[in-house]
């Protein structure tokens, strides 16, 4: 019974997506603005019909405008925005203008083609607009007038906070994106960055971009970039989720694609795994040893492999021996496997810790 107790407090708290946060908070501006108390706290209707309560860090009226905020709480997920504060601000907007999203300071706009909005809109995705104005919509009916309405939402450090998000290299300046399906951050989710892949390949489609690099980290993009020169918006940030980009890829097809990964990540992908992430995938030592007889290494060197503790370990031991390239023609097989035969030119490159190309395929 204890350990349940145990295991029970170690569980990770989920946290609410900054849609949700600027739905509360103009709900609640929206309640000043048309004369009633600001409710605090105040609370809110997901699409999953979740009905969470949440504190107001903001609460400003004047003449014609009325403004709240709300500090995201991300709960355990490492989100760039855990603690930003959302701040929305309403404005009687010109009769039978309905409502009016404009992007205040901290919140960015899109400046290039293939996203859920158009150039020039405020990065406000499609559900948290669609969860203001049901909120939005319910006050003003209660009070008997138009839902004419200008929303501001505006993000303090919302600039630099985007400078750590895919934000930049989307085409979306200024500040970050206000964000959300469900309302609810899911801790430690994969979803949001499978999510980031597949807007940055329909952001380089949209931009008619011919050449696209997945690339695992920092390392084989800088690598990617010196030895193929492209340019930011042609570089897709997959981490280790090969297997999602080129799902999308598949029913999403750029001419060509490059996949680049440092060793370790590019022998799990030879060696048929997807997701590159170590607690999901770990390299298979004896497959590895393998490939190394495959190139005519002795027997002393091949067990010597299949005993080793790191692919680096197994790396360092293959001087003279072509394993990069091996590593990479196999890894563009099982990347071709995923991508099923459609007409994409595909090639792969490991590079080693340093950023140097130690093996190419395709």
């Amino acid at each position: 019974m204890v350990m349940a107790e145990e295991e029970t407090d170690q569980r990770l708290r989920p946290g609410w997506t900054t849609g949700a946060c600027a739905t509360a908070s103009a709900k609640a501006a929206c309640s000043a603005l048309l004369g009633e108390d600001f409710p605090d706290p105040v609370s809110i209707l997901l699409p999953g019909g979740q009905q969470p309560s949440f504190a107001l860090a903001v609460k400003e009226s004047g003449s014609g405008w009325a403004r709240a905020g709300v500090v995201k709480d991300a709960g355990d997920d490492p989100d760039v925005t855990h603690g930003a504060t959302i701040i929305a601000t309403l404005r009687h907007g010109a009769a039978g203008s309905g409502l009016v999203f404009k992007a205040g300071p901290g919140v960015g706009t899109i400046t290039r083609p293939g996203l859920p909005l158009g150039v020039g809109e405020p990065a406000i995705n499609p559900v948290p607009r669609r969860m203001m104005a049901e909120a939005l919509a319910a006050i003003t009916v209660r009070h008997g007038v138009a839902c004419d309405l200008e929303v501001e939402i505006s993000v303090p450090g919302g600039a630099d906070l985007a400078l750590r998000t895919w934000n930049p290299r989307l085409g979306i300046l200024g500040g970050i994106s206000i964000l959300g399906t469900t309302g609810i951050v899911v801790p430690y989710s994969c979803s949001a960055w499978i999510h980031s892949i597949q807007r940055g390949i329909d952001v380089a489609r949209a931009c008619k971009v011919t050449h696209v690099a997945g690339c695992v980290g920092s390392t084989s993009e800088k690598a990617v970039r010196r030895a193929l020169g492209l340019g930011e918006d042609a570089i897709i940030d997959m981490g280790d989720f090969v297997g999602g980009m080129l799902k999308y890829l598949r029913r999403h097809p750029v001419p060509r694609v490059t996949i680049a990964g440092g060793f370790a990540k590019m022998c799990k992908l030879a060696a048929g795994q997807m997701d590159l992430h170590s607690s999901r995938s770990q390299v298979d030592m004896p497959w590895l040893a393998v490939q190394l007889a495959g190139l005519g290494a002795d027997a002393g060197l091949v067990a010597a492999a299949r005993g080793a503790n790191t692919a680096l370990e197994v790396l360092e031991m293959a001087q003279g021996l072509s394993l990069g390239d091996a590593i990479a023609a196999q890894a563009l097989a099982a990347a071709r496997g995923v991508l099923d035969n459609i007409d994409v030119r595909l090639d792969v490159m490991v590079v080693d810790r340093q950023g140097g190309v130690i093996g190419r395929a395709g």
